[in-house]
C-alpha cells in the first residue's frame, strides 16, 4: 500500500491502494484496482469509477460520483453534492454532506435520522 504525506497539485488517478494524509489540490479519479483512503484533504472533486474503492474520512471541498461498480464509504465532509450513478455508497452517522444526495441508480444507505425526546 502506497501512503503519502504533504501537498500535490493537479489532477490525480488511483490504481492502487493508496492513503494520502496530506492534500491534492486537482481532481480526483479512483478506477479499477485503485483504493483510496482520504484522512486528508482534496481541493477538487473525486470520481470512483468501475472496480475503484474508497473510504472518505477527511475532506473533499468539490463533489463526489460514484459511478457503476464502484463501492464508497463516506465517514468525514463533502462540501459539494453526492451522486450515485449505479455504485455502493454508504453514508456513517457523523459524515456531513453540505450538498444534495442523489441516487441516480445503485444502493445508497444513510444513517437513520436522529430520534426526539420528548
Amino acid at each position: 500500500m502506497r501512503e503519502e504525506r504533504g501537498q500535490g497539485a493537479g489532477d490525480v488517478v488511483i490504481y492502487e491502494p493508496y492513503t494520502l494524509w496530506g492534500s491534492i489540490g486537482g481532481n480526483v479519479k479512483v478506477i479499477e484496482r485503485g483504493k483510496f483512503y482520504l484522512r486528508g484533504a482534496v481541493y477538487g472533486d473525486i470520481s470512483v469509477e468501475y472496480g475503484g474503492r474508497m473510504h472518505i474520512f477527511g475532506r473533499c471541498t468539490g463533489s463526489l460520483t460514484v459511478h457503476r461498480g464502484a463501492k464508497v464509504i463516506h465517514s468525514g465532509v463533502i462540501g459539494g453534492d453526492v451522486t450515485n450513478n449505479g455504485g455502493r455508497l454508504y453514508v456513517d452517522r457523523g459524515a456531513m454532506i453540505n450538498g444534495k444526495i442523489r441516487t441516480l441508480k445503485g444502493e445508497t444507505k444513510l444513517p437513520p435520522p436522529p430520534r426526539r425526546v420528548e
